[in-house]
This record gives structure tokens, C-alpha cells and sequence, in this order.
């Protein structure tokens, strides 16, 4: 494969597929776009006012390069300043917006950030309150026009004697050089900067494109709204660019609903989470019907569980799955626009139940899997004839080379791994060993073909019996439960396994309703014996699918979900377990005393 650089999407999509909607993003209610043209120029004005700051990549290498961060949502100016920084070798430094401040400090301190994009208001007076602490940071543009502060388009220059300089620069750029720094913020420790170059991140995005496949497709048109800072998504979106699709950007996570029917994407990348809650909808709407058309749903439901893919089924259920989608999941496809050819999801592992319903409402999501130290995809379920199967992540990819060691750990090598941590050399050799990457995650390979991820090495724990007990799997069926929001099985160095588990509150109001039971708040619910006990059959049920030292023996309902602001989830939306156990030391106490 002839390697490029990331910001060669642009000349790339010039010469094939010039587009009237490269970029989009709603502006006082109506959408604005960006045509190729004009995100070339844009890009290229960016860049020579970034070289008038006296910015450059220097000698190439992590340390001599220049870096700018940004703390942004989803905006086109987002990926306009990632490009505009990588035409002349300056490494981009992307944060989450959900950053809190110390650990804002130590990722523009530990990178040597210089300057800095911000978006709104909020993230503007985040980034000033730390300041003082990053004695390197220069200079802070936003995105939205902030009293008192700095424009990014004032950064903007026309100057055609710097453009044609920026010009000769990005000629030179090498495919070996840092694009980014993506700092992972894992579920234990300090924030991780994980080096990736251009040759990485554009090896992987067009293996993944060629197994996928995503065809060139310039008449199609995407929705972006999970973190561009997750290279997940930043992936996604330059296969997209680099397909020729226009991106259209959400508001908000609020109003990924309205933003699906507006734009009528052909697709979108998403979290299993988010999946999660737009199937909850679905069902809660279900719940409201009343007679035959209650009926129906539910029937409807219960035939697109017993989907498989791999297997057609009879000319009976066929007949009757044809007729559930005229009349049922005509009205969700609507839902998501009408459009949708494709969803990816990735960053957790998904039900297998949800897998089955979407794809048998001809909703198709593929599930796919990565670390951000791989660029990040590894495997993904394919768009072809036997390319899928439910509860795997699919085929590895092209060009990533697999192997499973003694324990199950899942290790790749090829192009797309990273070029280490920065500043880390310890933990990059503990990482990458003779050219291989450690994921620390547990798979296997079922028909010789398809990976499994079984669990996560470090969340294997132990019992005080001596025997390991991996949660993941357990957690993720006991999930199919609507009354099961979220779970987090406990039990290192314990007598038996137990769980704390968030009740779905929604369902749960209406399971109150139905039985008598007032529904005053979450915290007097979740005390109520009736709701206890049904919860415990539930649990019970689920138990008998596992082993005897697996089964969970006792849990504590919890009032709220786990949540971002409260360090329980990654921005990506995966359970960080420590935070969690710290956050409800006294709940788990109580279970064991």
C-alpha cells in the first residue's frame, strides 16, 4: 500500500470527488457546509498563520516538533486545524472536553503544548483556570467569538508568499511523523501519550477501508458524534473523507435524534452504550401501546431475537420477518433517517441481543474492535457474505498480523502499531515486545476466523476460593435485562461474587406503576422489597448460565448511573472499575459484612 498523509484527504478528494459538503455543522439553526474547496483554503490560510507563530515540525521527531492541543466537541473546525496543524509537522494534542483540570495541566504540560483551540465559553474559561500551571502555553483561539479572548480565524493568513511556503512544507512532511498524541485515559493511573504517525493512522484507515469495505462513496453522507479525540472516530472520519462522504456533525449527544432525520445519514460510527439507550426508546415507546398494536411490537420483537444472520431460516419465519419489518421496524429505520446502510460500533464490547434485533429490522451494525495503541482497528465484521458473526469482532483486518499467547492475550504487529508512549519508554516496552503489541485483552479465534474478546487481562479477578472469574461476559448478559441499566461484578479476593447494579429506572417507573407501588424517587425505589425481589429472580435467572463460583450470590440496587463527571466512565463511555469500587466502598462493604 502506497502510504500518505492524513491531510492528503484534501488534494485526494479535489482530484476525485470535489464536494458541495465535504464538512457540515448546523450555525444558528441551519446547516453550513463546507465544500472541498473551501476546507482546502481554509486549511492552507490556518497553516501559514500557524507558521507566522514560528511553528514548525522542526527535525520531525516527537520531541523537536512543535504541539498544539485542542478541546473542542465535534465541529468542523475541528478537523480543519487538525489538518492545518499537520501540514507543516506540528503534533495535535486532542483532550476531551469532560477533561477535568489537573489532568488537563499534566497533558499540556507533559506534551509542551504552545498554543491551544477551545470551542466554547466553558471549555475558554477551563483551559484559564490551569494557565498559570502550563507556564508553555503561550496562546488560547477559540472557535465561538469570546469577549476577550482570541479568534481562530484572526490565526487565519492570506498571504500567498507563506501559502506557497506552507506548499513547499507539506512536500516534506514524511509519512514517519507524528500526527498525533493521543492521550488515553484508561481506567487506572496517569494519562498515557500515545504516539501515532501519519504512515499508522493512514495504514490502518485504508486496510480498514479495503476490508470493510468502504467503497468511494461521494453521494453518501455520515453523522459524527462521538469524540473526534477518540481515534476511533477521528479514524472514521478519514476513511470517510477519504471515501468521499460528507460529514455532517451532530449538535449535541441530545440531539442525535432530530439531527438523524434532518441529515438521513447512510451511516455512522457509535458506542455500544449509545445503542443501549436508542433501543431503550424503542422499547419504552413499545410499552405505551395497548392492543393489537402492543401485540404486534412485541411479536416483532421477539422474532428479530431469533435472528442469525448466518443462518437464513425457515421460508415460514423469513415470511413472517418481512412482514414485522413492513409494518414494526419500518417506523425505527424512519427513526434513524431512513437511510442508514451502516453502523459501526466499537469501544465495548455489545449485546449479542441487540446485534440480532437491529440487523433483523435491516438496521445493519458491525461490531469492530481496536486500541487507540493500534490506530486503532484491529478486526471488524465485514459487509460480505459470511463476513459477520454475533458476539465476535470479526475479521482482523488486512495487513494486521494476529497471534493469541498462552493466556489468551490478544497481540498484534504490523504498520498500524504505535510508535510508543511519550516520555515513556519503560511503558512502551512493557507494551511492545520484539515488534508486537500487548492489547491486554483475552480472545480467541472461533471457526479459525472470527475473534472473541472473553475479557479484559487486568479485570479477571480472583476469589478468595483461588478461582477466576471474568466479569465482562456476565455483566454484558445480565445487561439484556431492561431492568439491568448498568452492572459491575465485585469479588476479588472475596468469598463469592457480588454486584452493584443500576436498575433501568425507566422501565423500573413503570413496573411500579403496573404493580401499586409509588414512584417517589430513585433512592426510595430501589429500597422497596417488591422491587428487590424482582430484581433477584432476575439475577437468579441469569445465573444459571454460568458457573457456580461465577454466579452473582448478592448486589446493591444503586440510585444514579455511572457517569463521566464522576470519573465511573472513560469519554467513550467504558466502565472505569477502580473509580467505581472507590466511589461505592461503602455498598460493597455492606455486602460483605
Amino acid at each position: 500500500m502506497e502510504c500518505k498523509r492524513l491531510f492528503d484527504c484534501i488534494d485526494h478528494q479535489l482530484a476525485h470527488f470535489p464536494q458541495e459538503d465535504m464538512l457540515a455543522a448546523k450555525v444558528n439553526g441551519e446547516w453550513r457546509k463546507y465544500s472541498t474547496k473551501e476546507v482546502a483554503q481554509t486549511v492552507n490560510e490556518l497553516s501559514a498563520g500557524l507558521l507566522s507563530l514560528g511553528l514548525s515540525g522542526n527535525d520531525f521527531t516527537p520531541e523537536g516538533s512543535d504541539k498544539i492541543a485542542i478541546i473542542s466537541e465535534n465541529r468542523p473546525e475541528w478537523l480543519i486545524a487538525d489538518m492545518a496543524t499537520q501540514q507543516i509537522g506540528v503534533i495535535w494534542v486532542p483532550v476531551y472536553p469532560t477533561t477535568n483540570p489537573l489532568e488537563l495541566s499534566f497533558i499540556l504540560n507533559d506534551a509542551s503544548v504552545q498554543y491551544m483551540f477551545a470551542s466554547t465559553v466553558d471549555l475558554y474559561n477551563k483551559v484559564m483556570s490551569i494557565k498559570n500551571e502550563v507556564p508553555c502555553l503561550k496562546e488560547v483561539y477559540t472557535f465561538d467569538k469570546i469577549a476577550g479572548a482570541k479568534h481562530w480565524t484572526d490565526l487565519c493568513n492570506k498571504d500567498t508568499d507563506i501559502i506557497a511556503q506552507v506548499d513547499v512544507i507539506k512536500k516534506t512532511i514524511p509519512v514517519n511523523q507524528v500526527a498525533t498524541f493521543i492521550y488515553t485515559s484508561g481506567t487506572t493511573g496517569t494519562p498515557k501519550g500515545v504516539m501515532l504517525t501519519h504512515r499508522n493512522i493512514y495504514f490502518n484507515l485504508q486496510s480498514g477501508k479495503e476490508s470493510f469495505p468502504f467503497p468511494d462513496a461521494p453521494d453518501q453522507k455520515v453523522l459524527s458524534f462521538l469524540p473526534l479525540n477518540h481515534i476511533f472516530e477521528k479514524v472514521a472520519s478519514y476513511i470517510y473523507m477519504y471515501s468521499g462522504m460528507s460529514v455532517y456533525y451532530a449538535e449535541s449527544m441530545e440531539t442525535i435524534g432530530d439531527n438523524l432525520k434532518e441529515v438521513a445519514p447512510d451511516g455512522f460510527s457509535t458506542v455500544p452504550r449509545l445503542l443501549e439507550k436508542v433501543f431503550e426508546k424503542i422499547m419504552l415507546k413499545g410499552e405505551a401501546l395497548t392492543g393489537v398494536k402492543r401485540k404486534l411490537f412485541f411479536w416483532a420483537v421477539a422474532l428479530a431475537e431469533q435472528y442469525d444472520n448466518m443462518i437464513p431460516g425457515s421460508w415460514w419465519y423469513q415470511t413472517k420477518l418481512k412482514f414485522a419489518n413492513k409494518v414494526i421496524f419500518s417506523k425505527w429505520r424512519e427513526a434513524l433517517g431512513g437511510n442508514v446502510k451502516f453502523i459501526v460500533t466499537g469501544g465495548a464490547a455489545c449485546q449479542v441481543k441487540l446485534l440480532r434485533i437491529f440487523n433483523a429490522a435491516q438496521i445493519p451494525v458491525y461490531e469492530g474492535y481496536g486500541p487507540t495503541e493500534n490506530s486503532p482497528i484491529i478486526s471488524i465484521n465485514l459487509r460480505t457474505v459470511g463476513g459477520t458473526k454475533y458476539g465476535t469482532v470479526g475479521h482482523v483486518i488486512n495487513g494486521v498480523q494476529l497471534k493469541l499467547e498462552a493466556d489468551g492475550e490478544i497481540c498484534v504487529a504490523g504498520p498500524s502499531v504505535m510508535l510508543g508512549y511519550y516520555k515513556r519508554p519503560d511503558l512502551t516496552a512493557e507494551t511492545v515486545i520484539d515488534g508486537w503489541l500487548h492489547t491486554g485483552d483475552i480472545g480467541e479465534l472461533i471457526d479459525g476466523k472470527y475473534l472473541k474478546i472473553t475479557d479484559r487481562k487486568k479485570e479477571l479477578f480472583k476469589t478468595s476460593g483461588g478461582k477466576y472469574v471474568a466479569p465482562q461476559p456476565i455483566e454484558n448478559k445480565m445487561k439484556e435485562s431492561p431492568f439491568i441499566e448498568q452492572i459491575v461484578l465485585v469479588g476479588d479476593n472475596k468469598k463469592f461474587v457480588s454486584a452493584l447494579i443500576v436498575p433501568g429506572f425507566s422501565k423500573l417507573k413503570d413496573w411500579a406503576k403496573q404493580h401499586g407501588i409509588e414512584y417517589t424517587s430513585n433512592e426510595a425505589i430501589i429500597k422497596n422489597t417488591m422491587v428487590i425481589t424482582m430484581i433477584e429472580d432476575i439475577v437468579e435467572e441469569y445465573n444459571t448460565l454460568f458457573n457456580p463460583v461465577e454466579q452473582v450470590k448478592k448486589f446493591v440496587l444503586l440510585p444514579r448511573e455511572f457517569t463521566i463527571d464522576k470519573g465511573e466512565m472513560t469519554p467513550k463511555l467504558s466502565i472505569k472499575r477502580k473509580t467505581v469500587l472507590e466511589n461505592f466502598a461503602k455498598e460493597v462493604m455492606e455486602i460483605y459484612n
